[in-house]
C-alpha cells in the first residue's frame, strides 16, 4: 500500500482524490496540504484523510507520505518539486509541469540527479479512447501520422490564480494547450523532434491581460503537423475533441461534452451535470463516470504501477518540459507572427529524420496520385508520368 500526500485542497486536489479512492483499492490518501486551514479541514473530513497542515514541507516530509501528488497552481510547482527532492519522495506533478521551460528543465533535471521518481499526471493522455486510438495508431491502423488535431474549449478555468499571467504563465495556451501538444505528439511519436511553431492568439472576451483563445500549429521534423486549438471563451460547456489523419486512415475522438449521453430537464431540479457545463436546464450532457473519462484513474494506476516495478511512466517529468517549450515558441509566434523555433537544449529523440518521399510508383513508367471507385462501379486511376510530368487519369469501365 501507497500513502498518499495531496499538494491542494481545491478543485483538481478533490478531483484526483475521487479518482484515488476506492479505485485502486491498496492505496489511501494519508495527508493533505492546503494554503487555508478550512481548506484542508474540509478536505480532510470528505475523504476521510488522518493528517491535514497548513505547512507544505512538514506534509511532504511526513512519515505517512510515501508519494507526493502536486495539485497546486503553477507558480508553486517547481518548490513543491524541489521539496520533494530534498526529501527524496517520488512526485507526481499537474500540468502544466512549469510556467515555462526553463522552470520545467530545472525541475526535470533536479528529480534525475536525485533519483526521484517523477511522473506528470497529464490525464487526458490516459482517457479510455486515447489509449484505445494510440494502440491502434502504433499497430500501423491509419499508416504514416500527417496530421494530428486536438482542441480543448471552455468557458474559462474556476479559479483566480488561472486569470493572473504571472501566477499561471500566461492564459489558455499553457492551461489549455498543455494537453493538446502533448496528445499530438502522442500520436506522431514521441521521439519526433518538434522544430517550429507558428501561433495565432488573442485576448477576445475576458478583461485579462493573458489570452483567452488561440490556435497553433506545430511543425515536427519527420514532416508531421500538430494542431491545437483553446479557448476560454467557447460557450456551452467543455469540448474536448481529437482528429488524427494518417496515409490509410482516420481517428475522430469526442471525449466530452457529446460522449452520446444526452438528456432534457426544466430546470426545476438542482445539481452538477459535468465539468465547466453553464447551466441544469434545457438539453444537457453529462458524463457517465467523469472521473475516469478524463483518464484519471488510468493515470495513477500507471505512475503507481512504474513506482512500484521502476520503471518510467507513460508521461515524465520530461514530456512535461518538451511540452513546455513547445508552448513557449507558440507564445513568442503569437507575438512575432513568425514560425518561431522550438529550443529544446535537452532533446533525446530522434535526429535528422526527413519528409517521406510522396512518390509511390504505379508501375516503371507512372507515379500514382489516385484510385477511386464511381458510383456506377468503374475504377479510375489518376497517374503522373515519370518522364514528361504529364498528369492523366485512366478508367476501367465496368462490363
Amino acid at each position: 500500500m501507497l500513502n498518499l500526500c495531496i499538494l491542494g485542497g481545491g478543485f483538481i486536489g478533490r478531483f484526483y482524490a475521487e479518482s484515488l479512492i476506492g479505485r485502486r483499492g491498496k492505496d489511501q490518501v494519508s495527508v493533505v496540504y492546503a494554503r487555508r486551514e478550512e481548506t484542508a479541514k474540509r478536505f480532510s473530513k470528505d475523504y476521510d484523510v488522518p493528517v491535514w497542515t497548513t505547512n507544505m514541507e512538514e506534509a511532504i516530509a511526513h512519515p505517512k507520505t510515501d508519494v507526493v501528488i502536486i495539485a497546486l497552481p503553477n507558480h508553486v510547482h517547481e518548490d513543491a518539486v524541489m521539496l520533494c527532492v530534498k526529501h527524496k519522495k517520488p512526485v507526481l506533478c499537474t500540468k502544466p509541469l512549469g510556467r515555462n521551460a526553463e522552470e520545467a528543465l530545472r525541475m526535470t533535471k533536479a528529480v534525475e540527479e536525485a533519483g526521484v521518481f517523477a511522473g506528470y499526471l497529464e490525464d487526458l493522455c490516459y482517457t479510455p479512447k486515447f489509449l484505445k486510438s494510440i494502440k491502434s495508431v502504433e499497430a500501423g491502423a491509419i499508416g504514416r501520422v500527417l496530421w494530428a488535431k486536438s482542441r480543448e474549449t471552455h468557458p474559462g478555468p474556476h479559479s483566480d490564480w488561472f486569470w493572473d499571467m504571472e501566477k499561471a504563465g500566461g492564459g489558455a495556451i499553457v492551461d489549455l494547450g498543455c494537453h493538446c501538444v502533448e496528445i499530438s505528439r502522442n500520436f506522431i511519436g514521441k521521439d519526433v523532434l518538434p522544430v517550429e511553431v507558428m501561433c495565432w492568439a488573442d485576448t477576445q472576451v475576458k478583461p485579462i491581460e493573458a489570452e483567452d483563445h488561440a490556435i497553433g500549429l506545430v511543425k515536427y521534423e519527420n514532416g508531421a503537423i500538430g494542431q491545437f486549438e483553446v479557448s476560454w471563451t467557447f460557450r456551452g460547456g467543455m469540448d474536448l475533441r481529437d482528429e488524427v489523419m494518417g496515409t490509410e486512415g482516420t481517428i475522430w475522438i469526442n471525449s466530452f461534452l457529446r460522449t452520446g449521453f444526452e438528456m432534457f430537464s426544466s430546470g426545476e431540479g438542482q445539481g452538477y451535470v459535468a465539468e465547466k457545463a453553464e447551466t441544469s436546464s434545457g438539453w444537457l450532457f453529462p458524463v457517465g463516470d467523469e472521473a475516469h473519462e478524463l483518464g484519471y484513474p488510468n493515470m495513477f494506476i500507471d505512475m503507481f504501477e512504474s513506482l512500484e516495478k521502476g520503471t518510467q511512466p507513460r508521461e515524465t517529468f520530461y514530456d512535461g518540459y518538451v511540452v513546455n517549450a513547445i508552448l513557449d515558441a507558440a507564445y513568442k509566434s503569437a507575438k512575432t507572427k513568425l514560425w518561431e523555433p522550438v529550443d529544446l537544449p535537452l532533446w533525446r529523440g530522434k535526429r535528422g529524420l526527413t519528409k517521406p518521399s510522396v512518390y509511390n510508383s504505379y508501375d516503371e513508367d507512372h507515379w500514382l496520385i489516385k484510385e477511386e471507385v464511381l458510383p456506377n462501379g468503374d475504377k479510375k486511376v489518376i497517374l503522373k508520368e515519370k518522364k514528361t510530368g504529364k498528369i492523366f487519369s485512366r478508367d476501367h469501365l465496368v462490363q
